[in-house]
């Protein structure tokens, strides 16, 4: 598929028509993924054992972290447009398909694993493609603004998608679900295909007429450029070191923490409303501004001040101090998240972004959730306490890796 392409464009990027067009597809993607995410986790309680359906919840985890890095390649080789037009095509049929068999059938838990094992395989090239997606659509100067908007988005989806999902299965059950997660997904691919990308130069891409490498060693080009990059190397592992940091304690953590305050679930959701409210905040500061200036620096202080609030999540005795951190966490790490967004789209050369998007990616989604299982077992060894201060520590590494290497620190957003 020939990517349809336009010059430069001068209009900002919630103006811009086509930025639009992306955001909708994007967001209708998502709302279908929050859909999928419940219907699965239902027909799968409803199909077979707890520990059964937990099984087939996590079965799409291996193939999205064994395979993300090739993905990036794929991205970087086929174009992300291509990449995230044919991904969300097969996450539809599969989903379709699956609501048809369950609603003329009970085929039991086989037809679920097999969906969330498809699922994780897309997902490998397809999340490598999206974040490789805005740097084609917009001027470098509004691609903070794009991850504002994109963030926004999530935070949408997240708040949405889960009801629509409960309203699907109360109406007409798992394959309901599954059918209205299909058709969300659906109404992405002509926002998809009606969107027009921009002719980037490619310094890292090979010469015309020069003989095509091997996916091996387009990964470990990609790999060699990201260590030798005095911005992307660090940020990499801020990121990591932030993420890693950050997902056990507002996870699994957060779980035992409300059960431990007798909070219980309804003090949990309201956490979580808390987190979700300032990461929102983030994302809208960065919609409208389009910029901060020194956004290395920015991302340092945010972070090593995220992590002081992570911290005290742990310490805090009534559920209205814990919403409030909550917020700050939100806001705090929503705003370094973003920044961290945007610095990987302005700072990578646009033949490289897959492979980019693809190591924070793997990062953040495939490795950082390993960590969840340990957290929760020091928890039980040695109390809550601890267990968020070591968090915070790990946190507030990734803010001094962003404030100590002067090439992250000094890095800037285009103006």
């Amino acid at each position: 598929m020939t990517a349809t392409l336009i010059p430069p464009a001068t209009a900002r990027a919630h103006r811009d028509s086509n930025v639009l067009r992306w955001l909708a597809a994007y967001t209708s993607s998502m709302l279908g993924d929050g859909v999928y995410y419940l219907a699965l986790s239902w027909a799968a309680v409803q199909a077979g054992t707890p520990a059964q359906a937990g099984v087939v919840m996590s079965v799409s985890a291996l193939p999205r972290a064994v395979l993300m890095l090739g993905g990036g390649v794929i991205a970087d080789r086929l174009g992300p447009r291509r990449v995230v037009i044919g991904s969300d095509a097969v996450r539809c049929a599969a989903v379709l398909a699956v609501a048809a068999l369950l609603f003329l059938t009970s085929p039991g838990l086989w037809p679920l694993a097999l969906l969330a094992f498809v699922f994780g395989t897309v997902d490998a090239v397809f999340l490598p493609a999206v974040g490789a997606l805005p740097a084609r659509l917009t001027d470098k100067s509004q691609l903070a603004r794009v991850q504002g908007m994109r963030g926004l988005a999530i935070r949408f989806s997240s708040v949405v998608g889960a009801p629509l999902g409960g309203l699907g299965v109360a109406v007409g059950g798992a394959s309901a679900a599954f059918a209205l997660a299909g058709l969300l997904i659906a109404v992405s691919l002509p926002l998809l295909i009606s969107v027009r990308m921009r002719d980037l130069p490619e310094d890292g891409a090979p010469t015309p007429g020069a003989p095509r490498t091997t996916a091996l060693n387009d990964l470990r080009a990609g790999l060699r450029y990201i260590r030798r990059h005095r911005v992307l190397a660090p940020l990499m592992l801020a990121i990591a070191l932030g993420d890693l940091g950050f997902v056990g304690p507002l996870n699994v953590g957060l779980a035992l923490l409300a059960d431990h305050r007798g909070w219980g679930a309804s003090g949990m959701g309201w956490v979580l409303a808390g987190f979700g409210t300032g990461a929102g905040a983030a994302s809208l500061l960065l919609a409208v501004r389009g910029r901060l200036p020194r956004a290395g620096l920015v991302i340092g202080c945010a972070c090593a001040t995220g992590a002081v609030a992570v911290g005290a999540l742990g310490f805090v005795a009534t559920l209205p101090a814990a919403v409030g951190t909550a917020v700050l966490v939100g806001l705090l790490t929503g705003l370094s998240g973003a920044l961290c967004g945007a610095l990987l789209q302005t700072q990578a050369d646009p033949a490289y972004l897959g492979r980019v998007t693809s190591v924070s990616g793997l990062v953040s989604l495939g490795l950082t959730p390993l960590s969840m299982p340990f957290a929760a077992a020091a928890i039980g060894a040695w109390g809550l306490g601890p267990v968020y201060a070591v968090s915070a520590t790990v946190c507030g590494l990734g803010g001094l890796v962003a404030l100590l290497v002067p090439g992250l620190r000094r890095a800037e957003l285009p103006g």
